[in-house]
């Protein structure tokens, strides 16, 4: 989530004032990102010497404190920044490339995996995704039933809090024909929940004892927004960030065909354009959903696998990652506006909430059963 999607997503729910953000980079003088990604680096640079400084004092006051990770130290200091003082207009076209950043990183991190542990993990991970998606999705359906409201803003919903948050959110507008402030709407409470996963599901992975390659599945499986998920999974420790980020790639490759569903049911009522005929034609639109970082992610898993790079090249791009994420997790503090988000209204929160009580619980269900009663090591 960026900058601009708080502003322009979160904030304006009114039909006429809805902006659809497809631009990260919308100004063309470069000299207009540079205050913002410096105030990135600052940040993410807080959090890590926060962390170093919170375990010292700890040590020296002997202290029983758990060691709070960089990466949310990163998001509290943003968003103390942006709630409290205040993000001044300067810093904000900088600030909104984190989710530039955040691809960037993905991209870079495959080089982290071979083929053939993405292959068995993603394949495992997608059963996963498809219960999880189909039994959320209705308790979500009916929630927002329930609550009397729309079909639409019901159904987007279900799409943000099954597969990819407000990018599912943004794919969908279009295809279902969903009012501007029906979106305005759905993004604002994904993204209010997708902010209480991220402090609330780490320390409750630690009180079950998860380990980090079930924490991962879970916050992948669990957590909508991409931001989020990668924050969430890395606030418990950097191999619960790496599965947390091949799972949610998972999840992000599937938007085009959960769309494609939603539009046609629309479609058949009447309440949304119908798509031309025929297999090409669904092909294209599941084509033009698709996010394009996720082949970046297995190129570059691609060349480590086959050898292209060797181990002094797999350790920098790493490291490269780990700076793209550094930059992300100070993006997505500084990006939380509270009270734009409290905006939504009580009823779609009430189902946001419904959605992930039921994401996180039939997902943490899925990967228990999967490690510790099929006793799958993947």
């Amino acid at each position: 989530m960026t900058t601009n999607e708080t502003t322009k997503k979160s904030i304006a729910f009114d039909d006429e004032e809805f902006v659809d953000e497809s631009e990260i980079f919308a100004s063309r003088n470069i000299l207009d990102y540079i205050p913002g990604v410096l105030l990135l680096v600052a940040v993410g640079l807080l959090g890590k010497y926060a962390q170093i400084w919170w375990n010292a004092l700890a040590k020296h006051e002997h202290w029983r404190a758990p060691d709070i990770e960089y990466v949310l130290w990163a998001i509290v200091i943003g968003l103390l920044i942006t709630n409290v003082i205040g993000l001044p207009r300067i810093f904000r076209p900088g600030v909104a490339t984190f989710e530039f950043w955040l691809k960037v990183g993905i991209v870079l991190l495959g080089a982290r995996f071979v083929l053939g542990d993405i292959a068995k993990l993603g394949g495992v991970s997608l059963v996963q995704i498809l219960v999880d998606m189909t039994l959320a999705g209705a308790v979500i359906l009916l929630v927002a039933n329930w609550l009397g409201l729309s079909g639409k803003l019901g159904s987007l919903l279900a799409i943000g809090t099954s597969i990819c948050g407000v990018s599912a959110i943004i794919a969908a507008r279009g295809a279902i024909r969903a009012r501007n402030s029906e979106v305005g709407y759905a993004i604002a409470a994904i993204l209010a929940l997708g902010a209480v996963g991220l402090f609330v599901l780490p320390p409750l992975g630690h009180a079950i004892g998860l380990t980090d390659h079930e924490f991962g599945l879970w916050a992948g499986l669990s957590v909508d927004n991409t931001a989020e998920t990668t924050a969430t999974g890395y606030a418990f420790s950097e191999e619960a960030g790496k599965h947390a980020v091949l799972v949610k790639s998972v999840r992000n490759a599937l938007i085009g065909f959960v769309v494609l569903g939603f539009a046609l049911f629309w479609a058949a009522r009447g309440e949304a354009d119908k798509l031309a005929p025929g297999v090409g034609a669904k092909a294209r639109f599941v084509w033009a959903k698709f996010p394009k970082f996720v082949l970046g992610f297995l190129a570059v898993s691609l060349l480590a696998t086959v050898h292209v790079l060797n181990k002094g090249q797999i350790a920098n791009l790493g490291n490269l990652s780990k700076w793209a994420f550094l930059l992300t997790f100070a993006g997505v503090g500084l990006s939380l506006d509270i009270k734009a988000l409290t905006r939504a209204g009580w009823r779609p929160l009430a189902v946001a909430v419904a959605g992930l009580v039921a994401v996180a619980t039939i997902s943490l269900g899925l990967v228990l059963f999967t490690s510790r009663v099929l006793n799958l090591q993947l």
